[in-house]
């Protein structure tokens, strides 16, 4: 393994020392339909995480966009709950490539606590799997911490980066970049000058990561400098973890996530928006 990503060979001879974390998630169907997912197949021993209940706060309330940062002492509560302690390593899996995962893995790695990724997620899996609810396991010491200013941004910050020549990074799939499309908000676009980085791109055609070379040639290819913090958004949030996740690997060191992304951007009709492939 590294700091980052794990095999799921690693994980079947590491199992009892780590934990691990199941975060699906449903645009639609809610938390009812990701724990429903979870009870008919999960890694064995695995807890499991929603994104809107356990992840995210009240939409538009107690932050920005539809899945803004959850407060920290409620984030703290949830780790607890689930047996997760300060110092515990969690495996974070999903079924979407690591785009849902990858928000769990953001949360603890901003705040300075042990994460990684099983590469390839759910799929990648060989052994058994375990069904129904998760089992629960003995509550650990709430270890609240504050979310780092210098890894969020918001909708001031997006634009003040721009016009001072940084690079924004729209980690949305290009329909939706490109404004033909538009499922989730109201308005169809991306941030003007902001330029396509679609986060399925981060992963080979097995689903699993491409290599930190590959990325590394990939971000560069859209103008990520050695010693740049780019900012990375999506619709709301969730997905652009990843995007942040696959600089990390690539060795860029920590980009900056615009914490509302499109569903804040747009939410207040006076913010520019583009259209097409270009910036």
């Amino acid at each position: 393994m590294n700091d980052l990503l794990v095999d799921a060979t690693w994980l079947e001879s590491h199992r009892d020392d780590v934990v691990v974390a199941d975060v699906r998630w449903s645009a639609t169907g809610g938390a009812a339909e990701a724990e429903r997912a979870f009870e008919a197949g999960h890694i064995p021993g695995a807890v499991f995480f929603d994104v809107d209940r356990d992840l995210a706060g009240v939409p538009f309330v107690e932050g920005p966009g539809r899945h803004p940062l959850p407060d920290p002492e409620r984030f703290a509560t949830a780790l607890a709950s689930r047996g997760i302690g300060r110092d515990d390593l969690v495996i974070a899996y999903d079924d979407g490539g690591g785009s849902v995962a990858a928000r769990l893995w953001w949360l603890l790695d901003a705040v300075g606590r042990p994460c990684a990724l099983l590469d390839g997620g759910l799929s990648a899996w060989p052994g058994p799997r375990g069904s129904g609810p998760a089992t629960p396991r003995p509550a650990a010491t709430a270890d609240v911490r504050l979310w780092p200013e210098q890894r969020i941004v918001d909708a001031d910050g997006v634009a003040e980066a721009l016009r001072s020549g940084d690079l924004v990074l729209d980690a949305r799939v290009g329909e939706r970049y490109r404004g033909e499309t538009e499922p989730i908000d109201p308005v169809a676009g991306h941030i003007p000058g902001a330029r396509s980085a679609p986060f399925p791109n981060v992963l080979g055609a097995d689903g699993r990561f491409r290599s930190p070379q590959e990325l590394r040639d990939r971000f560069e290819a859209l103008g990520v400098a050695e010693d740049a913090v780019p900012i990375a958004y999506c619709g709301s949030g969730v997905t652009a973890s990843l995007d942040v996740f696959a600089l990390k690997l690539a060795g860029f060191g920590d980009a900056r996530l615009y914490e509302g992304s499109w569903s804040d951007w747009v939410h207040d009709p006076s913010r520019p928006v583009a259209t097409g492939a270009e910036p």
